[in-house]
């Protein structure tokens, strides 16, 4: 597991102004695909006033059916590999631009904790997804620490860092 600091709001607003700045000034919208931030990528992106310049969308698919019905995740792979994986989290994103129609898209899927956790997928296990208009999605797998807030800040943060480092 590495080591990562526990982001703070200020943090997090800090991330969504430069992110706006950034996909205003393209004229590009963003849209969410969240498991194990329930939301919290999102809820971060439209705290700020005028986020609908820039924000068309986000899916919370906490289950594999939503993830199926929502985003288009092939139920194959979710029985074969499970929702926390690299496939699982490419499909995500890429759902979530082909139903959204915006430039670009991140997707999260994870075990936030306290329980859920397996050898191989131990607590704080977060696979990421990016797509961003004329390129190729990508996918990156962190292991966070601490308790189930602390691992999902800390996966709210990376995901709008990721963004930044895409736009």
């Amino acid at each position: 597991m590495e080591n990562f600091s526990i982001p703070k709001d200020t943090e997090f607003e800090e991330l969504v102004h430069a992110l706006a700045g950034r996909l205003n000034g393209r004229s590009w919208k963003l849209a969410t695909a969240e498991s194990c931030t329930g939301g919290w990528i999102a809820k971060c992106c439209t705290d700020l006033a005028g986020s609908s310049s820039w924000f068309e969308r986000g899916f919370v698919t906490y289950s594999n059916e939503a993830k199926t019905e929502l985003l288009g995740v092939d139920p194959a792979i979710l029985q074969a590999e499970g929702a926390v994986s690299a496939t699982v989290a490419l499909q995500m994103v890429e759902g979530a631009r082909r139903f959204s129609g915006v430039d670009v898209a991140v997707a999260v899927t994870g075990v936030a904790g306290p329980a859920g956790g397996t050898d191989d997928k131990p607590i704080g296990t977060v696979w990421f997804g990016w797509i961003v208009k004329g390129g190729v999605p990508d996918a990156e797998v962190l292991h966070f620490t601490g308790d189930r807030d602390a691992v999902r800040r800390q996966t709210v943060a990376h995901a709008l860092r990721g963004l930044l480092d895409r736009v």
